[in-house]
């Protein structure tokens, strides 16, 4: 189930990368023209402020990175052009075989979506998404995880997996940035213990996911203290995280 080195090569160089909602809103208020940045803008704040996106952004930013080194990829998603969106790229090997690269929900790696290879597992499958056990489940075009997490716990994710063109999926990636859900949102995968788990920072409220379950955080008294917190677990820059929560915080207040 697991892909090929030069997948794996290309998709390890986003290890240590956060998705989350913060820059779109901090990016929104910076520009009145187009929200979706470009790869080379994307790029261009990391370098500044250490700083990634949300699905849509990574998604871009993965799919250049793969098309690069000559490996084919192209976007899928579910539910593209509305408020509930989520992006990824599925990217195929030499020999035609298909993954899924979902950075935008934080996979440790890619998954083999072929039901028809002999390599190919229904079963439960550790070692590819922090803190649970996914099960794949591909056909007609579409497939569907299941993630199992400790205490009987299930959640699922669906996806099309029709190749989605890429002025299609721009058109989409700026539907999404254009719209900013006012709970802000951060997940990482940080090392905890002999695994690596996720950390999430969702709606001011902070908790590590992990293969013994789930661990919360205690409040934070202030803006500072979650912005130190974010910035421990992702080394974002600090003045960044605070101009980007304040923007969260005023949004709670209309």
């Amino acid at each position: 189930m697991k892909a090929s080195d030069e997948i794996l090569e290309v998709w390890k160089r986003f290890d240590g990368f956060p998705m989350e909602t913060l820059t779109k809103a901090w990016f929104f208020k910076r520009t009145d023209r187009q929200k979706q940045r470009t790869v080379e803008l994307m790029k261009q704040h990391r370098q500044q402020y250490n700083i990634t996106g949300n699905c849509f952004d990574l998604a871009l930013w993965l799919l250049d990175e793969f098309r690069k080194e000559g490996i084919k990829a192209y976007p899928v998603g579910s539910e593209l052009g509305t408020e509930e969106a989520h992006a990824a790229v599925v990217a195929e090997d030499k020999h035609g075989r298909r993954y899924l690269c979902d950075l935008g929900d934080q996979w440790l790696q890619p998954v083999l979506l072929d039901a028809d290879d002999p390599a190919f597992s229904g079963e439960r499958l550790a070692g590819f998404f922090p803190g649970a056990e996914v099960q794949v489940f591909a056909a007609n075009g579409h497939t569907e995880i299941i993630y199992h997490r400790p205490g009987g716990k299930r959640s699922q994710q669906a996806y099309d997996l029709d190749p989605v063109e890429d002025g299609v999926f721009w058109q989409a990636a700026e539907f999404s940035q254009n719209h900013v859900y006012p709970k802000p949102l951060l997940e990482v995968r940080v090392p905890y213990k002999n695994e690596t788990a996720h950390w999430e920072f969702d709606d001011w409220k902070s908790f590590l996911s992990t293969s013994e379950g789930l661990f919360p955080d205690p409040p934070a008294a202030d803006l500072s203290e979650w912005a130190e917190r974010i910035r421990s677990k992702t080394g974002y820059d600090r003045e960044f995280l605070l101009e980007a929560l304040k923007i969260y915080k005023a949004m709670e207040k209309r």
